[in-house]
């Protein structure tokens, strides 16, 4: 069928061109080259007025970075990197962070607001409500300049996180599928927040979180754990080593878990070998009811005789089954069957064996679509506080950490950023993570102090919960021991007489945020004249656990102090960070 409107473009463009013969004169082409670029600009996707903030208009003149707030670092476990808190707006922070961990974040999860009618959200320092006709295209240009750097800060397997409500959840979907590709969309989790909100004669209990992975070539699987897994292991476990009869196994479990009957008690209570490792049999025949396969024979290992071959034949190969088979170390179980290796045996030899899973091994479960999570947010808060809550609707750090959990399970080392703060349920989400599971995760959050929220409220939460005093003194917990560093953004003019030294002198910053460090002068040391090289070089036996060398371009090393300082890691700045700006100053070629 005829595309219509390519075809009305088309007519139109034509017309453009006989006008250009008509008007050669340099305003007029300029204009007819305008209309035209804007007929031949992408037809489908988000639309939208686009609009400049003030945080943009702020960079025209002024080159961002950042001051560390040298009273607010708190350092519990000197041996350990730090995380930070950046306070300011996210759109600057975001711009230095691209300079330190471009392609470095493993995992992003942000709250932004949700522009309701009712709330709406501040952009430009003005509120934008119900009653702004352009709300929904200042809300897009808010968060798509935002999204753009995030994509960047963003590993190769690296995943995002959103949450979200009605409100602009249609736009956002779009934003993301044109700035992550629609191949990398994930899913649209549902987050069951148990608690009703009746707006419209409908109790709402769900928000969304789009997530969208940064490269769909990488393979993923966010896993979660199988809720119940531990109890079911130590309850079969004590019925094993306490002669529990199968009945008073499964009214135990009963009782556990409050239903009414739990097939699975005879199966649990029976496959636990002699170490008490529970496991699972899985028949293993050919796959797709092929009934056409490999007859080899498997013998019995008590009998020696051949056992039963199904008529749907194996599902392993012969060299995969005695891979995976050990004869030579049988266990004879309660029930007279027989583990040898990964394969179990029925007493009988006329039964089928089955290949073995351990529960330990298959304790975790794709993450669902639906998480359901009670909306303790607020109370958590309370709790921190000792009063109430100072932020309204926090998300809970159980939505937070499971989230997390899924994709870093196994990466435990990953850098977590959170770019929308607000009361930091993130940062509380990665320590107690740690704490859980004894990971190194390390967390960047990003916040403006609008009405002293990042003063009073999310980085007195992080000093709190890692060192479990509360602001008066009072005890709230016994502390997650943690380093954390507080920078705040400034400007520096660009039309600055000397530009590369006024930045050059917040390079520090830019160090210990790209490497999680303290420039401490002792095991980090940062050299900024000629002299300071010299006096390292003079003392350099003092320095017997340096681990770093960070250099100005300005200072030229001797080969003696290469040589000497070479045993460490040499770092030179601040090309790494300010190099663009320096050369469209004009001041680096």
């Amino acid at each position: 069928m005829a595309n219509l409107s390519k075809i009305h473009r088309d007519k139109m463009i034509q017309f453009l061109e006989t006008l250009k013969e008509q008007h050669r004169d340099d305003e007029s082409l300029i204009a007819i080259n305008q209309i035209e670029k804007e007929l031949v600009s992408k037809r489908y996707g988000l639309v939208w007025e686009e609009h400049e903030e003030n945080v943009d208009v702020m960079m025209r003149d002024n080159i961002p970075v950042f001051v560390e707030v040298a009273e607010r670092e708190i350092a519990e476990v000197p041996e350990e990197n730090y995380n930070f808190l950046l306070e300011g707006d996210n759109l600057h922070s975001l711009h230095l962070l691209e300079k330190t961990h471009k392609g470095k974040v493993d995992v992003i999860y942000i709250d932004p607001p949700y522009n309701t009618l009712k709330d709406g959200f501040t952009y430009s320092d003005q509120l934008v409500d119900g009653n702004d006709s352009f709300r929904h295209s200042k809300w897009v240009s808010f968060m798509y300049e935002r999204l753009q750097l995030a994509r960047k800060l963003l590993a190769d397997e690296g995943i995002i996180f959103i949450s979200i409500d009605e409100s602009e959840y249609a736009q956002l979907k779009l934003i993301c599928d044109e700035i992550f590709g629609e191949q990398c969309f994930v899913e649209n989790i549902v987050w069951n927040k148990r608690v009703p909100k009746n707006d419209k004669g409908i109790g709402n209990i769900h928000e969304y979180i789009l997530t969208y992975v940064n490269d769909y070539n990488y393979k993923y699987k966010l896993m979660s754990p199988k809720d119940g897994i531990d109890d079911i292991k130590q309850l079969m476990i004590h019925a094993k080593e306490n002669n529990f009869t199968i009945v008073e196994a499964e009214q135990a479990l009963r009782k556990l878990y409050k239903v009414k009957d739990y097939p699975r008690a005879i199966t649990l209570y029976n496959n636990i070998d002699n170490n008490y490792r529970i496991f699972g049999k899985i028949n293993m025949s050919w796959p797709n009811g092929n009934t056409f396969g490999p007859r080899y024979d498997v013998l019995h290992p008590i009998t020696g005789k051949p056992v039963k071959v199904p008529d749907r034949g194996w599902r392993w190969s012969e060299s995969t089954f005695y891979d995976e088979v050990d004869y030579n170390a049988p266990q004879i179980l309660s029930d007279g069957s027989i583990i040898c290796g990964k394969i179990w045996f029925s007493q009988k030899d006329d039964m089928q064996p089955s290949s073995i899973n351990y529960l330990e091994d298959v304790d975790r479960m794709l993450l669902r679509s639906i998480i359901s999570l009670k909306s303790d947010g607020g109370m958590v808060l309370e709790n921190i506080f000792d009063r109430k809550s100072l932020f309204a609707y926090p998300k809970p750090t159980t939505l937070i950490s499971a989230l997390i959990d899924a994709y870093t399970y196994q990466k435990k080392e990953s850098v977590i950023l959170d770019f929308f703060a607000g009361s930091g349920t993130t940062a509380q989400a990665v320590l107690e993570l740690n704490k859980q599971d004894g990971g190194n995760r390390k967390f960047i959050l990003c916040t403006n102090n609008e009405n002293n929220i990042c003063e009073d409220v999310t980085y007195q939460r992080i000093k709190t919960v890692i060192t479990g005093k509360r602001k008066d003194g009072t005890e709230y917990s016994e502390g997650i021991p943690a380093n954390l560093k507080y920078y705040r953004t400034d400007f520096v003019s660009k039309e600055e007489e000397f530009l590369a030294d006024a930045l050059l002198g917040h390079t520090a910053e830019m160090i210990q945020l790209e490497h999680g460090i303290k420039i401490d002068n002792r095991q980090y040391v940062i050299l900024m004249s000629d002299e300071e090289a010299d006096e390292l070089e003079n003392h350099w036996d003092e320095y017997s656990d340096i681990k770093a060398i960070y250099v100005s371009q300005n200072v030229l090393l001797t080969a003696t102090q290469e040589t000497l300082f070479g045993a460490v890691d040499i770092h030179t700045i601040p090309d790494c960070y300010f190099n663009s700006e320096l050369r469209e100053a004009g001041e680096l070629w």
